[in-house]
């Protein structure tokens, strides 16, 4: 029967038969527990009436306290993927121009953090700002300051210590579409007569769009959903969805507030990947 069929429809046909298994192990790893995660938010508070209820998620986002987590989620990302992108744009074409053994050095340099945990870079951190730490001994040495400065659990560490964390997260994608543009397409709009900037924003910013596209959707769903990060450099004073989730399982044992937390942050994720990848068609085109 196969064989009667047209050649598109065959090929189809083959191609859904191959893609079969990938897509039953798809469905049981990731669909079935994210509709369970669904359903457990569902669940009707204790003494409340029977079947599916919303009141979680009218907890999660009315409440002052919890909309400050979620504000707090968003704001981290926004910040850490912006300063991530003006800093590792310019350097994933530092890497890409650089020649030989000093390209090796920089990509060994980007790759070696990544051999460590988050937690161990986190509490590297945490050493580092602490007010006996390395940073406030050497500003005290040198005589720049007559006390300890406070830098740890602010809101500035859990920046600083972020955009260290996911960095590498940013430089690679851009990087790996940067070190494929030929270096003469910018020579090329030269003699058309554009200016640098011209270039750059005409020819070189496009080009490498998918790449930054990249960047931005990883390291914002990265950082909206972190967990160690702000709970070593900020502590409990800047609560967010990811620590919210930890606090309803772990502490007061309402899988349902939890669940409903998970959905809103995996919500924002999607969003965030869908709209990076967007507007990056949009700048392509």
């Amino acid at each position: 029967m196969i064989a009667l069929l047209p050649p598109v429809d065959r090929e189809r046909r083959f191609a859904l038969l191959l893609s079969g298994p990938a897509g039953l192990i798809l469905l049981a790893l990731f669909a079935l527990p994210l509709g369970l995660l669904f359903a457990v938010s569902l669940q009707a508070p204790p003494g409340g009436p029977p079947g599916p209820s919303l009141a979680a998620y009218e907890r999660l986002l009315t409440t002052p306290h919890h909309l400050g987590a979620v504000w707090n989620s968003l704001k981290l990302s926004l910040t850490v993927t912006i300063i991530t992108l003006l800093v590792g744009y310019p350097a994933s074409f530092a890497i890409a121009r650089a020649k030989g053994g000093w390209r090796s050095l920089m990509l060994g340099c980007l790759f070696l953090p990544l051999a460590a945990s988050v937690i161990v870079k986190a509490f590297a951190w945490t050493i580092l700002l602490r007010s006996s730490g390395i940073i406030n001994t050497v500003l005290l040495g040198l005589g720049i300051v007559d006390a300890p400065v406070r830098m740890i659990f602010t809101e500035t560490a859990l920046i600083v210590g972020a955009v260290n964390i996911f960095l590498p997260f940013m430089i690679l994608p851009v990087f790996a579409v940067v070190a494929q543009l030929d270096p003469r397409l910018s020579e090329a709009a030269a003699t058309l007569g554009a200016n640098p900037m011209t270039s750059f924003l005409k020819v070189t910013l496009p080009v490498s769009m998918p790449g930054i596209v990249a960047g931005v959707a990883l390291v914002s769903a990265l950082s909206v959903s972190a967990y160690v990060v702000p709970t070593l450099l900020i502590g409990e004073r800047y609560p967010t969805l990811a620590s919210t989730i930890a606090k309803a399982y772990l502490l007061t044992r309402e899988p349902a507030f939890g669940a409903a937390a998970g959905v809103v942050l995996l919500a924002i994720a999607v969003a965030i990947v869908v709209l990076s990848s967007r507007l990056g068609r949009e700048g392509g085109a």
